[in-house]
């Protein structure tokens, strides 16, 4: 069966979101043209015009309304923690517990997709980086997260600020018989005495 062209037209745009595939941006549009009330649609159509005034912090990469973000506006700059994406940040502001910057890279370097470092937003976290005390890189723990991070790390090994990496390992209720061995292996790389 063939689709309207106004179910169509909504079927490409909602596939145009990241992990939403084709069947799924059918369901999503189906659900919207027989779910969905006149009030709800017009909510929906607001919220997308409003988002169209939102751009990119010209410092960090955060989402913000003007060209500098409240957090880079409001923040000192001397702690930068390097994140892989806008999530990223907002995960961490949630746990309401880091009082620092942010570089949001945008990606990771990713060889065999063919990202390079010249790919990803990292020529102005080395500038930033020559007023900071700490940068503190928290790319996620897969493999290409880790080349990123030790890529920084090579590349800031020379300037006047300390680097660390954040750290993981077990979670907290995990159960050891059900660990993979790379989380095992950095849960004992990060071990702390105790005593």
């Amino acid at each position: 069966m063939k689709y309207l062209d106004e179910i169509n037209g909504l079927i490409e745009s909602l596939s145009k979101y990241q992990g939403i595939g084709p069947k799924t941006a059918e369901r999503l549009a189906i659900n919207t043209v027989t779910k969905w009330d006149s009030n709800d649609i017009d909510s929906f159509i607001n919220a997308l015009k409003e988002v169209k005034n939102l751009k990119r912090c010209k410092c960090c990469g955060n989402i913000t309304k003007n060209d500098i973000c409240d957090i880079c506006n409001n923040r000192c700059h001397d702690k930068i923690m390097v994140i892989e994406d806008v999530k990223d940040l907002f995960a961490i502001e949630k746990a309401d517990m880091y009082d620092g910057v942010y570089h949001i890279l945008d990606g990771v370097i990713n060889y065999q997709a063919g990202i390079t470092p010249e790919d990803i937003n990292l020529e102005s976290l080395f500038l930033r980086a020559k007023d900071a005390k700490e940068i503190i890189i928290a790319t996620n723990p897969s493999v290409e997260g880790e080349i990123t991070a030790q890529y920084i790390k090579e590349m800031l090994k020379d300037y006047d600020c300390s680097i660390s990496r954040i750290a993981y390992g077990l979670p907290v209720g995990g159960q050891l018989e059900y660990t993979d061995s790379l989380t095992l292996l950095k849960a004992l790389e990060g071990r702390r005495n105790i005593k």
